[in-house]
């Protein structure tokens, strides 16, 4: 798995919602069929073993390698190799390893039968860089696969397209200068590797999924891709096959917004998508710590309350969770995994029922937690998964329309029937002074029919030219559901223009829209204050990175705001690098505020700027400071997601305002990629 986050196994993110194709000749009928059992399952365990959990690490002193070890340490082949005699996980015991995962409520495991350094955990035909080439001489694919059977967990395979051992596969790593490339042959490579995955399919009787990776080096397509998901669909009709088995992500951050690719799920890594993946099944992958192999020095390990919280809130934007064990080079579970597996345990035997076969929240946003569904025979059970529960001891379910049958705890054996009021918009729940679980209580609420929900408007914008054209987000499908805008900065109100199509505004302009059901305003004022700099033109200094370039200078006033996701296309991305933008804004004009958002992901080696400066001019050539902030680089920790820094210019008269961000350079000693490159990430400028 690649570099960009944590030096991780699958450092991705959805990008947006590309389509997935099934196999030409299945139908939709046929692929949701297939499809059924791991919507079903919504929790798996995802385990990262292999020769590098031999050095758990460490390397000539440095302590923050992982499964990439080889890569990062730059260690010889003939180096690497000596790490085969010492692999003896005599302590394997994979009967309890799947009763660990069953007892978390876990319905499937993925495990690495190749990783990217080549090693197989199987008893491959095809190469003597495998398990049995070690003192351990057993087949752990083998083992593994029938104990899980056994429990009925399914078993899965990941396997990576990369092979950094095999003298075909190319490319060669940068600093293996001792390594010719004369006489080897991808398409030979390719051929080796068929052969393995049809050992995999074939001598272990069904498996769930093939969970591939390693496919963004020049060497692997599209092309590849397909041949290879058909191949696999041959051996086993029945299997599903994630996204990076061909060039269906962009670049490394997902599915692509265009086209067609042969996949059956997207895989976001170490992330969450904001608002979930509508439409499109996915899986976010996720370390209980910060590295996906064993690493005996890494004690940063997320608690088990945000493991639950996080596994309540994938299930309900409608993704799967696959959560990470890297076992000891002996064969265990590392205690502080076991130790949470136990804890997650606890907590599905009781309320399983509000994960397992839910689908997506009807809810876009709750403040309190989050909320899973079932739909059947045209009635809805609403599971509220309630993070922080109401010191009041009303629990307010905010837009649903329809009065609830009844409600009750998941907890509670007899089901006492929880008393229901209504608010206005708003349906309202007596529960108990003390919730039943600390960390993530359910209460659950049954409907005749489908759920039906108002939600406040949202809008997305985008340039047009001299303007700007404002769009409603998504529409709530109820009769006397309207929403009204103004363009005069007045409050909207039942009397004002109702939203029917495109709104189209010149700049500068301020765009104020609500929601009214049956003449009632629901939820909160829009309010657009679009800013002088939108759509003017700007220049850099230095160019951001070709991977991340959004619609490059111009993204920074369009008027778009990127997410938390620094992949979702709106983000420019500096490599070791400064920025330098100067705003253009056509005439002279009264600036009272200038705003920089950016973005930290420290996952993902995305640092917020050390130095921030401001400076106008009246001829775009001699500019004056008006204003700067400096931070200290260890700040990083505490700004998490997108950040805005906003100065005040007190009506500063300009035509030109140069903003400059200074990127930290290289990541700091206490961060896992201590010495590599970091990243500025910077969107919209704001001149008001």
């Amino acid at each position: 798995m690649n570099r960009t986050i944590h030096i991780s196994a699958c450092a991705i993110l959805l990008a947006g919602l590309g389509t997935i194709a099934p196999a030409q000749s299945e139908t939709p009928e046929q692929h949701n069929a297939r499809m059924q059992w791991w919507r079903e399952a919504r929790f798996g365990l995802f385990i990262h073993w292999g020769l590098y959990s031999v050095p758990a690490g460490e390397w000539k002193g440095e302590t923050s390698h992982g499964e990439w070890i080889r890569e990062t340490a730059r260690i010889p082949l003939q180096e690497y190799d000596k790490f085969l005699p010492r692999f003896n996980p005599v302590k394997f015991d994979p009967d309890e390893w799947v009763r660990m995962a069953k007892n978390a409520g876990m319905k499937y495991i993925v495990i690495t039968s190749k990783h990217h350094d080549g090693f197989c955990l199987f008893d491959s035909k095809e190469t003597d860089f495998d398990v049995m080439s070690t003192p351990f001489k057993r087949d752990i694919m083998k083992e593994l696969s029938e104990a899980c059977r056994k429990e009925g967990i399914t078993i899965c395979w990941y396997h990576s397209i990369m092979d950094w051992h095999h003298p075909d596969y190319l490319p060669r790593r940068e600093w293996e200068t001792d390594r010719p490339t004369e006489g080897a042959s991808v398409d030979r490579y390719v051929e080796h590797m068929k052969r393995q995955l049809e050992e995999l399919t074939s001598n272990y009787g069904p498996i769930g999924v093939l969970w591939f990776d390693g496919e963004w080096e020049k060497t692997w397509n599209d092309a590849r891709g397909r041949d290879l998901y058909a191949y696999v669909r041959s051996l086993q009709p029945g299997i599903i096959i994630n996204n990076r088995v061909g060039a269906g992500r962009a670049g490394m951050e997902g599915l692509t917004t265009e086209g067609a690719f042969a996949a059956d799920f997207g895989t976001p890594e170490q992330q969450i998508p904001a608002t979930g993946l509508p439409g499109v099944d996915w899986e976010t992958c996720m370390t209980m710590n910060d590295h996906w192999g064993y690493n005996k020095n890494d004690k940063n390990w997320k608690s088990a309350k945000e493991l639950l919280q996080m596994l309540a809130d994938i299930a309900s934007k409608g993704g799967n969770f696959l959560l990470n064990i890297g076992p000891t080079a002996e064969g265990l579970f590392p205690p502080e995994s076991v130790e949470r597996l136990s804890a997650i345990g606890e907590w599905m035997t009781v309320n399983s029922e509000a994960i397992y076969g839910t689908q997506a929240s009807p809810f876009r946003s709750l403040s309190w937690g989050r909320c899973t569904q079932k739909e059947a025979n045209g009635k809805t059970v609403l599971y509220l998964h309630v993070f922080d529960w109401p010191a009041d001891r009303t629990l307010v379910i905010p837009g649903l329309l329809h009065e609830p049958e009844r409600a009750y705890l998941l907890s509670d054996a007899k089901q006492s029937a929880l008393a229901l009021s209504r608010d206005g918009f708003n349906m309202v729940i007596a529960v108990p002074r003390t919730p039943p679980d600390p960390i993530n209580s359910v209460v659950v609420v049954e409907l005749k029919d489908r759920a039906s929900v108002l939600h406040p408007a949202e809008f997305t914008r985008s340039s047009k030219g001299d303007g700007l054209e404002i769009v409603l987000k998504s529409e709530v499908k109820e009769k006397e559901y309207v929403v009204r805008y103004t363009v005069d900065g007045s409050l909207p109100t039942v009397k004002s223009s109702e939203f029917s199509s495109p709104v189209k505004l010149k700049y500068p302009a301020v765009f104020k829209a609500a929601a009214f059901y049956k003449d009632k305003q629901f939820g909160e004022v829009t309010i657009m204050d679009i800013p002088l700099s939108v759509g003017k033109r700007v220049t850099l200094t230095t160019l951001p990175s070709v991977k991340y370039n959004a619609e490059g200078a111009s993204s920074l006033s369009d008027g778009m705001f990127g997410t938390n996701e620094y992949t979702d296309g709106k983000w420019l991305g500096f490599e070791q690098s400064d920025l330098e933008a100067v705003v253009d804004l056509g005439e002279s004009s009264t600036i009272h505020n200038v705003t920089l958002t950016y973005l930290v992901q420290t996952a993902a080696w995305i640092f917020g700027p050390t130095e921030i400066e401001y400076a106008v001019s009246d001829d775009g050539k001699t500019f004056q400071k008006v204003g700067a902030v400096k931070k200290e680089p260890g700040q990083w920790k505490d700004e998490r997601g997108v950040n805005r820094f906003s100065r005040d210019l007190n009506r500063v008269k300009a035509r030109y305002v140069r903003v400059s961000a200074k990127n930290i350079g290289v990541c700091p000693d206490d961060h896992a990629g201590k010495g590599g490159k970091a990243w500025l990430f910077v969107d919209e400028i704001s001149v008001r």
